[in-house]
Protein backbone atom coordinates (compact mmCIF):
# COMPACT_ATOMS: atom_id res chain seq x y z
CA UNK A 1 0.00 0.00 0.00
CA UNK A 2 1.32 3.34 -0.92
CA UNK A 3 1.66 5.98 1.74
CA UNK A 4 -0.77 8.41 0.24
CA UNK A 5 -3.41 5.88 0.84
CA UNK A 6 -2.86 5.86 4.40
CA UNK A 7 -3.29 9.26 4.15
CA UNK A 8 -6.42 9.55 2.15
CA UNK A 9 -8.22 6.81 4.67
CA UNK A 10 -7.44 8.96 7.60
CA UNK A 11 -8.79 11.76 5.83
CA UNK A 12 -12.03 9.94 5.19
CA UNK A 13 -12.42 9.01 8.58
CA UNK A 14 -12.28 12.73 9.50
CA UNK A 15 -14.53 13.38 6.85
CA UNK A 16 -17.03 10.66 8.37
CA UNK A 17 -16.81 12.14 11.96
CA UNK A 18 -17.75 15.69 10.72
CA UNK A 19 -20.77 14.22 8.86
CA UNK A 20 -22.05 12.67 11.56
CA UNK A 21 -21.85 16.05 13.86
CA UNK A 22 -23.21 18.22 11.24
CA UNK A 23 -26.30 15.40 10.79
CA UNK A 24 -29.33 17.05 11.94
CA UNK A 25 -31.45 15.19 14.97
CA UNK A 26 -33.58 11.75 13.52
CA UNK A 27 -36.12 13.07 15.49
CA UNK A 28 -36.74 16.82 13.88
CA UNK A 29 -36.51 15.33 10.28
CA UNK A 30 -40.17 12.61 11.95
CA UNK A 31 -41.36 15.73 12.93
CA UNK A 32 -40.91 17.45 9.61
CA UNK A 33 -42.11 14.38 7.81
CA UNK A 34 -44.89 14.50 10.74
CA UNK A 35 -46.23 18.18 10.03
CA UNK A 36 -45.75 17.23 6.34
CA UNK A 37 -48.40 14.31 6.49
CA UNK A 38 -50.56 16.50 9.22
CA UNK A 39 -50.77 19.30 5.94
CA UNK A 40 -51.51 17.39 3.80
CA UNK A 41 -54.46 15.09 5.95
CA UNK A 42 -56.39 18.10 7.96
CA UNK A 43 -54.22 21.38 7.60
CA UNK A 44 -51.64 22.75 9.92
CA UNK A 45 -52.44 25.16 12.92
CA UNK A 46 -50.27 29.22 12.41
CA UNK A 47 -47.77 27.67 15.41
CA UNK A 48 -47.77 24.31 13.37
CA UNK A 49 -46.54 25.92 10.76
CA UNK A 50 -44.28 28.12 11.95
CA UNK A 51 -42.68 25.19 13.82
CA UNK A 52 -42.17 23.58 9.87
CA UNK A 53 -40.76 26.67 8.55
CA UNK A 54 -38.22 26.82 11.38
CA UNK A 55 -37.80 23.21 11.16
CA UNK A 56 -36.84 23.15 7.03
CA UNK A 57 -34.80 26.30 7.62
CA UNK A 58 -32.52 24.18 10.14
CA UNK A 59 -32.63 21.26 7.71
CA UNK A 60 -31.73 23.18 4.51
CA UNK A 61 -29.34 24.56 6.56
CA UNK A 62 -27.55 21.16 7.98
CA UNK A 63 -27.38 19.91 4.00
CA UNK A 64 -25.90 23.22 2.67
CA UNK A 65 -22.90 22.64 5.07
CA UNK A 66 -22.72 19.36 4.99
CA UNK A 67 -22.51 19.65 1.22
CA UNK A 68 -19.97 22.54 1.54
CA UNK A 69 -17.64 20.72 3.95
CA UNK A 70 -17.78 17.63 0.99
CA UNK A 71 -16.58 20.17 -1.51
CA UNK A 72 -14.36 21.39 0.80
CA UNK A 73 -12.67 18.25 1.34
CA UNK A 74 -12.35 17.61 -2.84
CA UNK A 75 -8.69 17.24 -3.39
CA UNK A 76 -7.83 17.41 -7.16
CA UNK A 77 -4.50 16.55 -9.13
CA UNK A 78 -3.30 19.06 -11.44
CA UNK A 79 -1.59 18.45 -14.80
CA UNK A 80 1.94 18.97 -13.25
CA UNK A 81 1.41 16.56 -10.85
CA UNK A 82 0.37 18.72 -7.86
CA UNK A 83 -2.54 18.14 -5.77
CA UNK A 84 -4.63 21.39 -4.78
CA UNK A 85 -7.25 21.19 -2.44
CA UNK A 86 -10.24 23.07 -3.44
CA UNK A 87 -11.60 23.91 -0.59
CA UNK A 88 -7.68 25.59 0.29
CA UNK A 89 -8.26 27.45 -3.09
CA UNK A 90 -11.86 28.24 -3.93
CA UNK A 91 -13.54 28.05 -0.08
CA UNK A 92 -12.89 29.44 3.62
CA UNK A 93 -11.22 26.18 4.38
CA UNK A 94 -7.62 26.72 5.92
CA UNK A 95 -4.65 25.25 4.63
CA UNK A 96 -3.51 22.26 6.78
CA UNK A 97 0.04 22.21 8.09
CA UNK A 98 1.21 18.79 7.62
Amino acid sequence: MKAGCCKLVDKAKDNISQREDMRMDEAKIARINELARLAKAEGLTEEQKKEQQLLRQEFLAAVRQNLKSQLDNIDMQQPDGTIVNLGEKYGKKQKSRN
